[in-house]
């Protein structure tokens, strides 16, 4: 008999697996995957960067040294050892998660994990065998899958999902990307830089579409840079494969049809909850239209014992939301109160120019009738940005018009992922933009630049431009 059972070892998963050892529990965690760490860790938000960074090197030889003074001679991309490079990032940190689960005694049970009842699971193995075992309550935290359109074969070979392009040993001649999402945009990225040309074909009317406006114009500039077209408010109406050539069709806003055609094909439109094998009726466990299992404001199912975290449940998908459920139904389960602000959970998409945002967006303060100011400051106006040659972006700030409280913040720009993390501080104690431009930020730095939009925001006064 366990105090708790973390059904899947992702960032959720595993991270609500420590809290609770840390905390007194006996835990068990049940991964059907031979390594722990989930979508995130072996074919997400690990594997990605590690080829981000990788492209960004090589593109950074190719365009950008020769200014700093750098000559080359010969510069070739080896794929297979940037998969390779790749693969290695990732078994380093999925072995981390393994030495993490011995340092806090938590017992690792390989298998499908399925319900019988609502205190008990089913481990089935890949050989067959299976293990009951039992607890005081139960955490689903299985994630999710990539999602696709009814009409789109996925051979997995050339009409392929954000899992298999991770690993392509050679590089594309013409990848079409379909969705202008996160998840197709830094894909995308990473085959642009290296030589791929790059179409990205979007239903909506903009780029990244579930954050601030702003952020996508100013990102779709950046990329063009790079070469890759994009075709917005275009519907994709068939995908067809004859041998190594693959045919996207689509319809624009005026019902004309294009044709585009490539070697592969990126289907990329999103991911949908993964609950496939929980068998989540033995227990009593309700799951909405969506596929996502229903909760409450503390994450409980409709079952008193068991609870959901992380894209199987409404919100975001994102890793760093999943661990926040995840300590947060563990640190109820002892009585203690945590609090989550779902607002103040950062966005981030990995593109160079990078792109985050926190709060609410422009558009959103307008729907709400909420009257806000906005200052705004371009990196081009600073001096670290122009030192390593990242002039492209902003920092854009949206302040109450009344208050001066700093509603959203919304930054594209270099090392804007990490940034946000001063916002989103900023938001979580209430600040003002007028608080903001009162700190000192130290120069020359790239912080700078949101000093500066609260500066803007507060009356124009910004100082470097």
């Amino acid at each position: 008999m366990y105090d708790l059972i973390v059904i899947g070892s992702g960032p959720g998963g595993y991270v609500a697996a420590i809290r609770a050892a840390q905390l007194g529990l006996k835990t068990a965690i049940v991964e059907k995957y031979p390594t722990l760490g989930g979508t995130c860790l072996n074919v997400g938000c690990i594997p990605s960067k590690a080829l981000l960074d990788s492209s960004e090197h090589y593109h950074n030889a190719a365009h950008a040294f020769t200014s700093h003074g750098i000559d080359l001679k010969d510069l070739k991309v080896n794929m297979p050892q940037m998969i390779n490079r790749k693969s290695e990032v990732v078994k380093q940190n999925v072995d981390g998660i393994q030495y993490l689960m011995k340092k806090n005694k938590i017992d690792v049970h390989q298998g499908v994990g399925s319900f019988v009842n609502k205190t008990t699971v089913k481990v089935t193995k890949s050989d067959g065998t299976s293990q009951d075992i039992t607890a005081k309550h139960i955490l689903i935290a299985t994630g999710s899958k990539p999602a696709g359109l009814p009409f789109i074969k996925l051979d997995k070979e050339r009409i392929i999902t954000s899992t298999e392009i991770l690993n392509l040993t050679s590089v594309p001649k013409h990848l079409i990307v379909i969705g202008g999402g996160v998840i197709g945009l830094e894909l995308g990225s990473v085959f642009a830089r290296v030589g791929a040309k790059v179409s990205v074909v979007e239903f909506m009317d903009s780029l990244i579409p579930t954050m601030d406006r702003t952020m996508g114009k100013e990102l779709q500039k950046s990329l063009k840079k790079l070469g890759i077209e994009f075709y917005l408010k275009h519907k994709v109406t068939a995908v067809e494969r004859n041998g190594d050539e693959v045919t996207v069709k689509a319809d624009n806003a005026k019902g004309e049809q294009i044709s585009l055609q490539g070697d592969y094909v990126l289907v990329s439109i999103g991911r949908k909850p993964y609950t496939e094998g929980l068998n989540t009726e033995a227990a009593g466990v309700k799951i909405n239209d969506r596929g996502q299992i229903e909760v409450d404001e503390h994450l409980k199912t409709s079952v008193d014992s068991i609870y959901a975290i992380g894209d199987v449940v409404k919100g975001a998908m994102l890793a760093h939301k999943a661990e926040e459920e995840g300590v947060f139904v563990v640190e109820q389960l002892v009585g203690q109160k945590p609090h989550i602000n779902y607002l103040l959970i950062p966005n981030v998409v990995y593109t160079w120019p990078e792109v985050a945002g926190v709060g609410y967006t422009e558009e959103q303060l307008r729907e709400k009738g909420i009257t806000f100011k906005t200052g705004k400051f371009p990196f081009m106006a600073s001096g670290r940005a122009r030192a390593s040659g990242d002039v492209d972006g902003l920092v854009k700030v949206l302040a109450d018009a009344k208050t001066d409280e700093i509603l959203g913040v919304h930054m594209i720009g270099p090392r804007v992922a990490d940034m946000i993390a001063e916002a989103v501080v900023a938001m979580e104690f209430r600040a003002s933009a007028e608080d903001i431009a009162r700190m000192s930020h130290a120069h020359p730095t790239y912080t700078e630049v949101f000093r500066e939009a609260c500066l803007a925001a507060t009356g124009d006064r910004a100082l470097h431009i």
